[in-house]
């Protein structure tokens, strides 16, 4: 355990305590920075962009830019008061809207369901919204932190409310599934790119990205229906739409499958492209013979 972890979770805990206005002005500030300072990182948002949006002048990608370190900033300042504020003030800055059909039948149903999260950066915040609205067993796959001491804040943090499940990715699908087959939800974060092991090659913004095709295995194997949930900072806290389920999902092609989940994200992204995780190095593994684009 690093005396560093030990502090940075002793000033998160204080963060808790702060208003939001000033929190969220110092993840501004702080996110400034970042972009400014931490180079390789926005190389690769800023190379993210260019690839999916080709047709946005280079002015308009360097604003979104800059506004997704910002959002970076204060959304892991807010995980702050998310694991660690009074219940009651957590109540009070998440919102839950959309569907209220879905809505109702992920707290008081009993039918499997996946709700599928992409990666918005307040995806944190959607999963405790969601878990402080339902007693239904949830079910999330995380990937285990280096150091010990921030893995276990992290879990801890989202197991906070409701009757939440954490796997990690190398326990398998079984515990998945059979957590689906007992009426249960799974929170599931699928658009990432986790190498070439398991994945399909799928279009997104009209590129070629490895994707794990787990929504449409899942839904198939857990006799599940999908329910898109998009998460959106706001000034007051964030605002988690519930989408209706789809309704022509999951097919018997897993690839076809996996494309129109691309797609469906892309138009989720395009409503606000400065929340969405550019971050990641969503092209990093490429298909046979194809250059790096990092």
């Amino acid at each position: 355990m690093s005396v560093g972890s030990r502090l940075g979770i002793v000033f998160m805990r204080a963060m808790a305590h702060v208003p939001l206005r000033v929190s969220r002005g110092f993840g501004m500030v702080l996110g400034r920075l970042l972009h400014t300072v931490a180079v390789p990182r926005r190389y690769v948002v800023d190379t993210n962009l260019a690839l999916c949006f080709p047709e946005k002048s280079a002015a308009e990608r360097r604003r979104i830019a800059r506004e997704t370190f910002v959002f970076v900033a204060q959304s892991w300042l807010d995980r702050s008061w998310l694991w660690h504020a009074p219940e009651s003030v957590v109540r009070q800055r998440l919102r839950v809207v959309g569907a209220p059909l879905e809505i109702e039948e992920m707290a008081h149903g009993s039918a499997p369901m996946i709700l599928f999260a992409p990666h918005f950066y307040g995806l944190d915040a959607a999963a405790t919204a969601l878990t402080m609205h339902t007693a239904r067993p949830s079910t999330t796959i995380y990937t285990t932190q280096r150091d010990p001491l921030i893995d276990d804040w992290i879990r801890e943090g989202r197991q906070r409310f409701g009757n939440v499940i954490t796997l990690n990715r190398s326990e398998g699908i079984k515990p998945i599934v059979a957590g689906l087959r007992k009426g249960g939800l799974l929170y599931l974060l699928p658009d990432m790119d986790f190498g070439r092991d398991q994945t399909v090659f799928v279009p997104f913004y009209g590129i070629q990205a490895s994707t794990i095709p787990s929504l449409s295995r899942f839904a198939r194997l857990g006799k599940a229906k999908v329910v898109p949930i998009v998460s959106r900072l706001t000034p007051t806290g964030y605002d988690i739409e519930v989408l209706p389920a789809w309704q022509d999902f999951p097919s018997d092609d897993v690839v076809a499958d996996t494309a129109l989940m691309n797609q469906r994200l892309q138009g989720y992204i395009d409503a606000m492209p400065s929340q969405y995780y550019w971050v990641h190095r969503r092209f990093k593994t490429r298909p046979e013979g194809e250059q790096p684009v990092y």
